[in-house]
């Protein structure tokens, strides 16, 4: 949620960062909204100084045996008043509080102006010894691959649940759960992180604290007699877990790391690729959740894409990273990467981790602030995320850039102590 001090003392800065990430524009509504308010609590605040000094006087006539009874009567029209008032400026507070909602995060200064994916601007690659985009053989997609070696049922899952919920049978199974232990053992072991369980079902609150709803909330799933939401990602719980607290600034920065199944209804993505992998509505994730100062979160940021790229690189999986311009920065991001990983069947990038700054965004929103050790001043932290990383697509290049010309699949060296295997095929 946007600062409304900072809306009321900038509104032409704001309606600009709204237009960058192609957002409808409040800002003039709601600041009538607030003048709205603004007004009627001062005519409060002194019928309210009225009606206290008319009570004194009150007094003052009893005490001496005068009848104040016209007086009474005027006041008990005052409070009225007052009372009409009070719920007006709730009314219009609520309207208020649901602008709000609705009003996106602004982009960072940093993030290039553009209007779509097409304008994101590439940060930086790597890629691992003598790797070649020329394909040496006809490789098959990792669809044709999951067939072949029985590890990938697309249609068994379709038959059970619907499309877009993929089934791992066998070795393909225990690649995707090796790969999850190992990244989990990597983020903890190496960049000490500290791990979370979550639950994978959230209430409503928890879901309006990261800036889910209401604005997406119909790409979503919903569970209606209890109000509750499958989560999208581990973002949801991890970063709810400090809703409503203040931290102090010695514990900061926190670092935690989770694993969870991952459901998405992306009512919106009909038409889009969903071959396989490609667009799934279950798939399993780990994420990073970082809560942090505001003078060292763009610091973080970077060590986040770091942690990130150090998984891709010890898989020796081919990636790059993109800077995503204003025009394709979610709701709640002021600036996001896309780290994009190679897929040889396909012949482009895909998507398989984003690492965002939301600033105090999703603070303000949920309420999490921290005290200050100097002056004990209490301010909203700064809170980040990054999949690091989500395995569907990620396991799309792991079976097609480590298969064989004779059709089998080597698992990556890092994988095999969790596998206990080292060829599929």
């Amino acid at each position: 949620m946007l600062d409304l001090k900072f809306i009321r003392e900038n509104p032409e800065i704001v309606k600009q960062g709204l237009l960058n990430k192609n957002e409808k524009v409040t800002i003039d509504e709601l600041l009538a909204l607030d003048l709205e308010r603004r007004n009627k609590l001062q005519t409060v605040e002194e019928l309210k100084a009225k009606r206290n000094k008319v009570s004194q006087e009150v007094a003052q006539l009893k005490k001496t045996g005068q009848n104040a009874d016209h007086i009474i009567a005027e006041m008990k029209t005052v409070s009225d008043e007052i009372k009409n008032l009070d719920d007006s400026v709730r009314i219009v507070e609520e309207k208020m509080n649901e602008l709000l909602a609705w009003t996106c995060n602004l982009p960072h200064d940093s993030v290039p102006v553009g209007k779509s994916a097409a304008e994101n601007v590439e940060y930086r690659n790597w890629l691992p010894e003598g790797f070649t985009f020329e394909n040496k053989f006809d490789q098959i997609d990792h669809v044709e691959l999951g067939k072949k070696h029985n590890i990938l049922d697309f249609e068994r899952g379709a038959k059970i649940s619907g499309s877009g919920f993929p089934v791992y049978v066998g070795k393909g199974a225990t690649l995707e759960r090796a790969l999850i232990n190992f990244m989990l053992d990597f983020h903890i072991n190496k960049h000490n992180y500290k791990e979370i369980m979550p639950p994978f079902l959230v209430n409503r609150e928890s879901m309006k604290g990261t800036g889910q709803i209401p604005k997406m909330e119909e790409d979503m799933y919903h569970c209606e007699k209890d109000d509750l939401f499958p989560i999208p990602t581990a973002e949801v719980p991890i970063t709810n877990l400090h809703r409503g607290e203040i931290l102090n600034d010695e514990e900061l920065p926190i670092n935690y790391v989770g694993y969870s199944a991952c459901f998405r209804r992306e009512a919106g993505s009909y038409g889009k690729d969903s071959k396989g992998f490609l667009r799934v509505h279950q798939f399993n994730k780990v994420e990073m959740v970082k809560f942090v100062k505001p003078e060292t979160s763009y610091a973080e940021l970077e060590n986040l894409v770091t942690d990130a790229e150090d998984i891709l690189k010890a898989l020796n999986v081919p990636y790059r990273i993109l800077t995503l311009c204003t025009g394709d920065l979610s709701f709640s991001a002021a600036k996001c990467y896309d780290i994009e990983t190679w897929s040889p069947a396909e012949n482009k990038w895909l998507e398989a981790s984003s690492c965002s700054n939301f600033e105090a965004f999703q603070a303000r929103r949920a309420n999490i602030r921290y005290r200050k050790s100097e002056d004990k001043k209490v301010e909203f932290i700064h809170t980040l995320n990054g999949s690091g990383l989500a395995t569907s697509r990620l396991m799309v290049s792991i079976l097609e850039n480590n298969q064989t010309e004779d059709g089998r699949i080597i698992v990556p060296e890092v994988l095999r102590k969790y596998t206990g295997f080292d060829i599929i095929g």
